[in-house]
């Protein structure tokens, strides 16, 4: 599988891409949804990365309930079928990787199978963690247990701050930010709303 894209696209170069070009490049940040930045091209100039973000994360936030819940059904479980299948992106398997995801051993995977199942059945999508703010694996199934404990509507934000987490990720992976100050670029070219 490709290794997850590294950092290099400068934010100059992100303000050049038409829209096409922005969804191939940038369309897979949030896991198979490329909606997301389809809809947030719409919102450029993005004068930093940080801008960029916000664009992405204020689509996620204001998309329908629908929406919203298919994206967080798109993502995978964690060590889950898609891990054991190597079919998951090349962003999930490094990230799931990182913290030894890839290679547990029976136990481990019972214990995770279990959560996943439990968290799925609560609340009718996977356990979404941003692993980059995990320092170990125990870290992880301590707050998947905790996260159990929450309403519906609770822990559907929090799963989507996850995501925002996640992005937020790949992003400071693929883009960087340059020296253009954000007042030069033109407000007229911000003409557009959000489809």
């Amino acid at each position: 599988m490709n290794s997850p894209s590294p950092v290099s696209l400068s934010m100059a170069s992100v303000r050049t891409l038409d829209e096409t070009s922005f969804v191939a490049l940038l369309g897979a940040v949030v896991e198979h949804s490329p909606w997301v930045a389809r809809r947030a091209w719409h919102r450029r100039p993005f004068g930093t990365r940080q801008a960029l973000f916000d664009a992405l994360s204020a689509e996620i936030h204001g998309a329908s309930d629908a929406e919203q819940l298919a994206l967080l059904r798109v993502h995978p479980e964690l060590a889950g079928q898609e891990a054991r299948a190597g079919t998951m992106t090349a962003d999930s398997q490094s990230e799931q990787g990182r913290l030894g995801l890839l290679r547990l051993d029976a136990a481990t995977v019972r214990r995770l199978d279990e959560l996943n199942r439990r968290y799925r059945e609560r609340f009718g999508f996977p356990f979404i963690a941003a692993l980059r703010l995990h320092a170990s694996l125990d870290s992880v199934l301590a707050d998947g247990e905790q996260r159990l404990g929450h309403d519906a509507n609770s822990e559907r934000r929090i799963a989507l701050d996850q995501v925002g987490q996640v992005v937020r990720g790949r992003l400071e992976r693929m883009v960087s930010d340059d020296a253009v100050s954000p007042s030069s670029l033109s407000p007229t070219t911000h003409a557009g709303t959000p489809s």
